[in-house]
């Protein structure tokens, strides 16, 4: 009895707690100014479904920039893998929707140990293979897609209905998402393999003169954010039926601001799924809120800005502040 009172007052200080409130905030005025934003069957189904795609690629960043790295190329693969899996639809309308998923998280895996190969052998920054292969990802794309659109009549209604399908009332995609999302949070606060996730982003150099395998878990990171990447793109195309060569643009930035805004540190070594899961499901509800509340497409991208920045301005001052506490402890006799 004595510890819950700490422990609920480290809960209330949590990048998590903020952000759920920062969200309840958002979703209150935004439902005082235009009711049917949340009471409404569909008010209610979008609020829940649409971060679900954005929650599962900010699940797979984080994995990434844990380990000290960024990949921006979580949109291009995304966007690939949902064109893939249309056209396998097309040549295979039977295809069991089951089999979708497996085809896609597989290929974006793949994409994913392109990029890992590339940055744990040639040791270049993630960044710079990783905005290489985003346009080379998206170059595919585009020549394999040109114009052309895949539309929901040229895909499977049993694929489609996963979009649209809900289980006591919460949207199918939904549930998915939140599934990833604890399997995630969990390997990562239980494994030994996850934990030395964060022991190689806070000291690269250190982790390797310990003996850890650094180049395979930087490996699996990339992995990770290609499967996730490849299972958002299968999400995508099943939730809104169409998938033309512009598919998944913009959403590494989404994926990486929605980490970096629920508490995983850019420079890596802190931050959990689960304040990167919140982060995109504030970021989410912020675009939506926006236009109900009749602000201009400007200001809406301002907002999302002004959070990245203030979540890293955040994670700097409370670093400063970590750092002189240990040293005063240190001082202390």
């Amino acid at each position: 009895m004595n510890s819950f009172g700490p422990r609920l007052a480290k809960l209330m200080r949590s990048r998590e707690t903020s952000i759920l409130l920062a969200f309840v905030a958002v979703v209150a005025v935004t439902t005082a100014v235009n009711p049917t934003f949340l009471f409404s069957p569909d008010g209610w189904r979008n609020l829940l479904a649409n971060p679900s795609i954005l929650i599962v690629l900010a699940v797979g960043e984080a994995f990434v920039i844990i380990t000290k790295s960024v990949d921006l190329s979580v949109g291009s693969i995304m966007g690939l893998t949902a064109f893939l899996v249309g056209s396998v639809y097309i040549a295979w309308p039977t295809m069991p929707p089951v089999l979708a998923f497996v085809v896609g998280v597989a290929f974006g895996c793949a994409l994913g140990f392109v990029n890992g190969g590339l940055v744990a052998v040639a040791k270049v920054p993630g960044m710079v293979i990783t905005l290489g292969t985003l346009y080379a990802f998206r170059g595919v794309n585009i020549m394999w897609a040109g114009s052309r659109r895949i539309n929901a009549s040229e895909l499977s209604p049993d694929f489609l209905a996963i979009g649209n399908a809900q289980i006591l009332r919460l949207p199918l995609i939904t549930i998915m998402a939140v599934l990833v999302l604890l399997g995630a949070a969990w390997y990562l606060r239980n494994m030994r393999s996850g934990r030395e996730f964060y022991a190689i982003g806070s000291a690269p150099a250190a982790a390797e003169l310990y003996g850890l395998p650094t180049r395979r878990r930087m490996l699996a990171a990339f992995m990770v954010s290609g499967a996730m990447a490849g299972l958002a793109g299968v999400l995508f195309a099943a939730r809104y039926g169409t998938v033309a060569s512009n598919a998944g643009s913009n959403y590494e930035l989404q994926a990486i601001g929605a980490a970096v805004i629920g508490g995983v540190a850019i420079v890596g070594g802190s931050g959990t799924v689960i304040g990167a899961a919140f982060g995109a499901l504030l970021l989410t509800t912020i675009n939506s809120a926006l236009p109900v509340l009749g602000i201009q497409s400007f200001w809406q991208r301002a907002v999302v800005g002004v959070l990245i920045i203030g979540a890293i301005v955040l994670d700097r001052v409370l670093a400063q502040r970590q750092k002189r506490r240990l040293v005063a402890e240190r001082m202390t006799p």
